[in-house]
């Protein structure tokens, strides 16, 4: 058996994923299987896959179940020890796999590991930012905060820790590890089910090994939507662990509408990004006294954008960005 399983959930990405999967197979660490999980694909993706000459990818098939329901997918189908993920649209650098293998190798206690991620174009071209998160003395608060993971195509995980938070919904034939009923923020709520429930900790390693693809007007585009399932998150917080909830969900809140306003800044709406900010900063004003710089430069260009001047927003957005 393999002793890694890559998980590649895919819906409707053939454009991106025979780069997605060559990415991973020129990974200089070999001995793992490609796990294509085709969630009700209408673009010809099960045939493509099914086409591949080599032997490591496989075709996993299911209707429509979004993007937690296709991890959970793959993770059933999973024969490896370690698992991990990349979406259909992202790319891993030749050397992650090798360099998460050994990490985990090295550090038994750790149950996920992860990495820094560069973010890329609908091209695959940088955009100059770097994802560049926490990697030691991880805690339940730093996931909820701040997300050191930082994306659903950065970590290689144990498959003991993941079947550690396993759990069968009623109703439901087979196991879930993401919550199928979150469409986004299910990776975080994951991660802190893990860090909450479970004693296995969170490492990362600090090279950008995954690139992250920015896909204008895809589902991270869409706040509202964003902050509704952020909010259902928050509320499984509340149910798993009352106390940290109620001391640290307020900051969390906070971040999320940060983050929400980046991206409402990045769509040209200044209005609604100082909006989120000050809905935020009601709740918690913990990104100012801890990340005052993208902080107020994330204001400044919400502020600047509502007066107008492209030239000005472009730099306040250079600056938040570092």
């Amino acid at each position: 058996m393999p002793h890694v399983s890559i998980v590649v959930p895919a819906f409707n990405t053939l454009e991106t994923l025979p780069e997605t999967v060559s990415s991973l197979l020129a990974q200089t660490y070999t001995d793992f299987e490609i796990i294509v999980v085709d969630d009700g694909s209408t673009d010809g993706t099960a045939a493509w896959v099914e086409a591949q000459p080599d032997p490591r990818v496989r075709l996993f098939r299911q209707v429509n179940r979004g993007l937690a329901g296709a991890r959970n997918g793959g993770i059933i189908a999973a024969e490896g020890e370690l698992i991990g993920f990349c979406d259909g649209d992202d790319l891993w650098e030749p050397e992650k796999l090798a360099k998460h293998v050994a990490y985990l190798a090295d550090h038994p206690e750790m149950g996920v590991s992860y990495s820094a991620s560069l973010l890329v174009d609908e091209a695959n071209r940088s955009l100059g930012i770097i994802q560049a998160p926490r990697t030691a003395d991880v805690a339940a608060h730093h996931i909820l905060l701040r997300n050191p993971v930082g994306n659903g195509s950065a970590p290689v995980i144990r498959a003991a820790t993941l079947h550690d938070i396993g759990y069968q919904p009623k109703g439901e034939a087979r196991m879930w590890y993401f919550d199928e009923n979150l469409r986004q923020s299910e990776d975080i709520e994951c991660w802190i089910r893990i860090a909450l429930t479970t004693d296995w900790g969170f490492g990362g390693l600090s090279e950008p090994l995954t690139r992250y693809r920015i896909v204008s007007g895809g589902l991270s585009a869409n706040l509202d939507k964003q902050f509704a399932t952020w909010t259902k998150m928050a509320d499984k917080v509340r149910m798993i662990a009352p106390e940290f909830a109620k001391k640290w969900l307020p900051a969390a809140e906070a971040y999320q509408r940060r983050y929400l306003a980046r991206r409402a800044v990045s769509l040209g709406d200044g209005k609604v990004a100082l909006r989120l900010q000050m809905q935020g900063y009601a709740k918690s004003l913990h990104p100012l006294f801890f990340e005052p710089r993208k902080t107020i430069s994330t204001l400044g260009a919400s502020v600047v954008m509502v007066l107008g001047g492209k030239r000005l927003i472009d730099r306040a957005l250079r600056k938040a960005a570092s």
